[in-house]
């Protein structure tokens, strides 16, 4: 049901682009327009409640239903995207010779007569459309279809209990169960008089209610009266406490599921009843704040050393169910490789040292798919064991292969999908179709983070390829087109056959020692396209009607054999993002690039006339070059250039040269700026000094800053330690002109920082400088650590947990080296972090 929401989502905002532009539609399309939007605005509202709803609650009709709105949605889609591809103007800029001026008239002729047609097309679409969405709203009506849940009642964990029923059986929990029963009843059996509470928060499958109840098990007789309430999502609250009460007091209570009252009444029984009790509570699998208010409501808060557990899988439900500074929180880990294993081995062999020696590497790596997590153990042991028998080595390779591709063919491997899957069901509406999209790609595929948020916004219908065939999904109606793994791709269909074609990843595809490289010749024919990824394929040459893709966003041809760009590439006017080679010559006019956020990298010597056209990309973001072999009469064009880039953001130049040290003092950053990265490995320093707006009044946003400085003044290092929003710092110094002075609110963001070239030490930096410091590297002299000249102790950095030191052996003897390296150590071992140290 999330992928029918998602699919409407760009639709509609696609119809609205439609009536806001002049496309000289007329006035009855215009409305007709504004009819389907309205109709399709509030299917989609429909949908966003009918996606809180796991599929198997909802009836059939309701499917069908939802599936026929994404089709109409897509087609829709499909039908503006071709108008817009189509009616889109192209130019780049304006001709300024004869030949070309007749070339464009005769174009624009011909382009009149296309966007007659695609006016007509859209008509047609639309009035199409309208028909559907009525239909599909009477089709609604008319079976009056129940866009809720088949079921009011409460959704809990349908095999938690039944799978760890023996909790003597626990592994890997026994220490924690210990643990926990310390923390609510201390050793010598007398505990805290005020009500105190335990929350054990974990993601479904941990063994929550396995400990919790182990817990419980272990220690109820110490009580006047206990309950083991489960609760799950969209509880009937009068239900829970009429199980609370009966929990109680099974007695007293026994009829009262037959009783008729309000939650009031309820809540003051309850309380009523614990007034004068010692008790001990559990309320397990709780998923809203509001409902754990409402029951604690009923908790009365006596000084009888009364105890409540609780168990959620949301973070911000656990802290809630927090009252006093005596209550905390358990976070459930998975298991560890040693316990994952006996508790596998248990439920197949019945011993964890019986595993024949032919099962033992697919055992190990099916645990490894596992990832500790107890449900998925028991489940995956589940399925390897028919009528008390193990199952050959065959199955077991069967099994491991099919994990993560849907094992749903014995009821408890669907029982644990419907498990985990109430975690999915209860992500915000927009997580849901961003997990969804995680699932294309292969295990431990790496996804690189900026790539994948600009994907997800392309995303529709993908086609899923396993040992070179395609699934039924035809080929025309696809949207996304990925290959994951550096492979020959002469198996490859087509790209004449991806009518609506809107991701292309063609990433790692084929081999550069191939005798033939990709073919896309076609490519300029996917008028729809938003993402065209070539990066590391086996390709030379983009071809010349690139530029027909009016609708592309991205194109990433880094490490390809391509070495120019054409011309056509100028009038890709909606392009944001732009990832070349160094070596990629750019063509004259990408000035008319004026969607462009990303520009990274540009060797400014293969395209010199970048330098005056940057100051037309006002919407560029991060911007990174390189200035090697250029001239200094280009300097003040480049530093005027990038003045007009307000909005830019991360800014890095290679090989700056003269360049940066000008920058130093003409320069303004713009004030959104938030990451700055130069260095030139020809010259000394990119820096004579440090640049003048380096300071927090200029750079309030600035994390990440790494340059080099041929001098550095003795109050620099504070200068730099004021920026607030500084996370990295790489910092290399030639000389250091003075005292360095550093404060103590130095660095009050800093995670690592790199000090290179010049003698520091911690001691430098006082008590309450650098508080978040994780990783430290710097250069200190053998010598002043031995004699005692320099503090190493690392103490007063609390959240050390890496040192780098570069231990400088100029005039120290090899006892003084030793020396130093042992007291580095020591230094370390002393942290109260223990943090990992290398010295080189």
């Amino acid at each position: 049901m999330e992928v029918a929401a998602r699919a409407m989502g760009p639709v509609i905002c696609k119809l609205g682009e439609l009536l806001a532009g002049e496309y000289n539609l007329e006035k009855r399309v215009k409305k007709g327009v504004q009819s389907l939007r309205t109709e399709l605005e509030m299917m989609h509202a429909v949908l966003r409640e009918v996606g809180k709803v796991p599929p198997d609650q909802l009836q059939e009709p309701v499917r069908i239903w939802a599936g026929k709105v994404r089709d109409l949605s897509c087609d829709m889609e499909d039908a503006v995207d071709d108008f817009l591809a189509r009616v889109g103007d192209g130019s780049a800029s304006k001709p300024t010779d004869m030949r070309s001026r007749v070339n464009k008239f005769l174009k624009k002729t011909t382009t009149l007569f296309g966007k007659g047609k695609a006016l007509h097309q859209i008509c047609d679409a639309i009035k199409e459309a309208q028909d559907l969405a009525k239909e599909l709203a009477e089709l609604r009506k008319k079976y009056e279809l129940d866009m809720r849940s088949t079921s009011n009642c409460a959704t809990i964990d349908p095999l938690v209990l039944a799978l760890h029923k023996d909790v003597g059986e626990l592994v890997g929990l026994d220490h924690t169960r210990d643990e926990l029963i310390k923390t609510l009843i201390c050793a010598d059996g007398s505990s805290k008089e005020q009500l105190k509470t335990i929350s054990i928060v974990g993601v479904g499958g941990l063994g929550k209610t396995t400990l919790t109840k182990a817990v419980y098990e272990k220690i109820k007789t110490q009580f006047d009266c206990v309950a083991f309430v489960p609760v799950g999502q969209n509880p009937d609250i009068k239900k829970v406490f009429k199980d609370l009460l009966y929990g109680l007091d099974n007695e007293k209570f026994s009829d009262i599921h037959n009783t008729t009252r309000d939650e009031n009444l309820l809540i003051k029984q309850i309380s009523d009843y614990l007034v004068h009790k010692r008790y001990l509570i559990v309320i397990d699998d709780i998923w809203e704040e509001e409902i754990w208010r409402c029951i604690d409501c009923a908790l009365y808060k006596n000084k009888l050393h009364s105890r409540v557990i609780t168990t959620t899988r949301n973070v911000s439900v656990s802290k809630a169910c927090l009252s006093s500074s005596d209550d905390t929180i358990h976070k459930m880990k998975p298991l560890s490789d040693e316990d994952s294993q006996i508790l596998f081995h248990r439920r197949i062999f019945r011993s964890e040292e019986k595993c024949p020696e032919d099962l033992q590497v697919v055992s190990r790596d099916i645990l490894k798919k596992c990832g500790g997590v107890p449900l998925a153990i028991i489940t995956i042991a589940s399925l390897l064991v028919s009528n008390q028998r193990v199952k050959p080595n065959h199955d077991w390779m069967d099994v491991y292969n099919s994990m993560g591709h849907g094992v749903t063919q014995s009821d408890i491997a669907k029982d644990m999908n419907r498990i985990l899957s109430l975690s999915y069901y209860d992500l915000p509406s927009y997580l849901k179709p961003c997990l969804l999209y995680l699932s294309i790609f292969p295990e431990d595929f790496e996804i690189e983070r900026d790539f994948l948020i600009w994907r997800l916004s392309l995303h529709n219908i993908k086609a899923k390829v396993q040992n070179h065939q395609f699934d039924s999904t035809s080929l025309s109606k696809v949207r996304t087109f990925a290959v994951f793994s550096p492979v020959t791709c002469d198996w490859l269909p087509s790209l004449s056959s991806f009518q609506f074609l809107r991701v292309l990843d063609l990433g790692n595809c084929g081999s550069r020692k191939s005798s033939s490289g990709i073919s896309i010749k076609y490519v300029g024919n996917l008028i729809h396209l938003r993402y065209l990824g070539l990066r590391s394929a086996d390709i030379d040459e983009l071809p010349m009607d690139i530029g027909n893709l009016h609708l592309l966003q991205i194109m990433d041809i880094l490490n390809t054999g391509i070495e120019e760009l054409p011309a056509s590439v100028v009038q890709l006017r909606n392009l944001i993002c732009l990832y070349v080679d160094s070596r990629v010559r750019l063509p004259k006019g990408m000035g008319n690039l004026t969607s462009l956020e990303v520009l990274d990298y540009v060797r400014v010597s293969s395209s010199p006339h970048i330098v005056k056209e940057l100051s037309h990309l006002t919407e560029v973001r991060t911007l990174e070059i390189d200035w090697a072999n250029m001239d200094e009469d280009l300097i003040d064009v480049l530093i005027k250039s990038l003045g007009n880039l307000h909005k830019l953001q991360n800014l890095c130049i290679d090989n700056g040269g003269r360049l940066t040290d000008r920058m130093s003092e003409s320069w303004v950053p713009p004030p959104n700026l938030r990451s700055f990265d130069s260095w030139d490995p020809k010259l000394r320093s990119s820096f004579q000094r440090l640049p003048k707006w380096v300071n927090s009044r200029s750079l309030p946003l600035l994390s990440t800053l790494e340059i080099d400085v041929e001098e550095l003044q003795g109050d620099d290092i504070q200068i730099i330690g004021m920026l607030p929003a500084l996370r990295f710092l790489r910092l290399l110094v030639r000389r250091v002109m003075g005292t360095l002075v550093v404060r103590a609110d130095a660095f009050p963001s800093a995670r690592c920082c790199i000090f290179r070239g010049f003698p520091t030490a911690p001691c430098l930096f006082p008590p309450g400088a650098m508080p978040r410091v994780q990783h430290l590297r710097f250069w200190v002299s053998a010598r002043s650590i031995a004699s005692g000249e320099v503090d190493c102790g690392l103490g007063h950095l609390p959240s050390l947990e890496h040192v780098e030191v570069r231990l400088r052996h100029q005039h120290s003897s090899d006892k003084e080296i030793e020396t130093a390296k042992a007291q580095l150590r020591r230094a370390a071992e002393a942290h109260p972090k223990r943090p990992t140290i290398e010295i080189i």
